[in-house]
């Protein structure tokens, strides 16, 4: 697929969520490609969008020809898609990316394969894209982050293990969709190119930063009451120590060639990426 031309379609690619994990990096790449890129989100400008007012989806999606969706992130997220899916059908949208999540998917989690049916009742010209988790989660967000400052990672994941892939590859991969044909109707999976332990991919922070960053597997109960502790509502807290027990009991340690399928070589190794990300100071306590 990835030798794949180009199909010069006219008008603006639109990036739903262009400031988040993945959406900057996606408009870097479509930019790279030559694509005209219409960048929004919620707090963007002159053009902004919110999945919850509709008021801004006209001048967001006016002239586009595809679009990059990163969707609500809540218990609505199925409905509003469903309802934009409607919208850009009448607005001459003819292709879609949904960014999903291989583990949810793969687990059946109720939330995620509606909003991945939201996206299909669009016709055949949309694409899903189910990536592990980011690499990024260690260097953005504070779940992994911040217990790496602090030198003690615990995490109810046991000895399970996972393949981190690198939002970029996935951003990479979204542009490449967004721009070329042959990918309509394909759901791409997306994982790095190893499944690495937590602890290993602790360790591997450790030794990249010189300081000592211990991991300890803890039960689904002992993390609840950790992130309950740090303020999480105990809703998330449960929903997030159920993604990490779905790794530790070897559900999501499986690879995935679509990085591969869709670029024509390797996704970037998790030791490459921490070494770049250690020389920012990122874990510096």
């Amino acid at each position: 697929m990835h030798s794949a031309e180009h199909d010069g379609g006219q008008g603006p690619v639109l990036v739903i969520g262009a400031t988040g994990k993945t959406g900057r990096h996606v408009v870097t790449h479509l930019r790279r490609l030559g694509a005209d890129v219409r960048a929004v989100a919620r707090g963007t400008t002159p053009v902004r969008f919110d999945w919850f007012d509709e008021s801004t989806w006209p001048a967001a999606v006016s002239g586009a020809r595809a679009a990059y969706l990163v969707d609500a992130q809540n218990e609505h997220a199925a409905d509003r898609l469903r309802a934009f899916v409607a919208f850009a059908a009448g607005h001459g949208l003819t292709r879609l990316v949904l960014l999903s999540a291989r583990g949810w998917a793969d687990s059946g989690e109720p939330g995620m394969l509606a909003t991945e049916e939201a996206l299909r009742g669009s016709g055949d010209a949309w694409t899903i894209l189910r990536p592990t988790w980011f690499m990024q989660g260690f260097t953005e967000d504070d779940l992994l982050r911040a217990p790496v400052r602090a030198g003690t990672v615990r995490l109810p994941a046991g000895d399970g293990a996972e393949p981190f892939v690198d939002a970029r590859d996935v951003a990479e991969v979204a542009a490449t969709v967004l721009t070329q044909g042959g990918h309509e109707g394909v759901v791409h999976a997306l994982s790095g190119p190893r499944a690495l332990p937590l602890a290993e991919a602790v360790d591997t922070i450790a030794r990249a930063t010189g300081r000592p960053v211990r991991y300890h597997a803890v039960t689904a109960d002992e993390y609840v009451a950790d992130l309950t502790g740090r303020g999480v509502p105990e809703g998330d807290a449960r929903f997030v120590a159920r993604l990490f027990t779905w790794i530790r009991d070897g559900e999501d340690a499986h690879l995935s060639s679509g990085v591969q399928d869709v670029l024509g070589r390797a996704p970037r190794d998790f030791t490459d990426f921490v070494a770049e990300a250690a020389a920012t100071g990122v874990w510096d306590a």
